[in-house]
């Protein structure tokens, strides 16, 4: 499986493309019927599914007609922006004991009269 993470914008596409493939063919679809289904032309479902071009629309299309709408949803998720002085503050906010001194038994038998 790809890493996305690490790969460029036309391997990312490519392997959208595969992935839509493979749902179709495991849903028993002709690229004739997918098409047909999601509205979009014949030669739109075949340049997805070999180079991953297309355009939003007729990825979405797809995406619903192959029951995969659900997906799009956690596809891109608002991030919280955090900047390093946030950070740097939220550490210093956390309060840190001071740690408990031990005195040496020989320190004790000193104190006692």
């Amino acid at each position: 499986m790809l890493d996305f993470q690490f790969a460029t914008s036309g391997e990312i596409a490519q392997e959208l493309g595969r992935r839509m493939r493979a749902q179709r063919m495991a849903n028993s679809m002709t690229q004739d019927e997918l098409s047909a289904r999601a509205g979009v032309a014949l030669g739109s479902v075949k340049k997805l599914e070999s180079t991953g071009r297309t355009t939003m629309e007729t990825f979405v299309r797809i995406a619903q007609t192959l029951s995969l709408a659900g997906e799009l949803e956690t596809l891109i998720v608002l991030k919280p922006r955090t900047s390093i002085a946030a950070m740097e503050r939220a550490e210093l906010a956390i309060r840190k004991r001071a740690p408990r001194r031990r005195m040496s038994p020989k320190a004790d038998q000193e104190r006692t009269p």
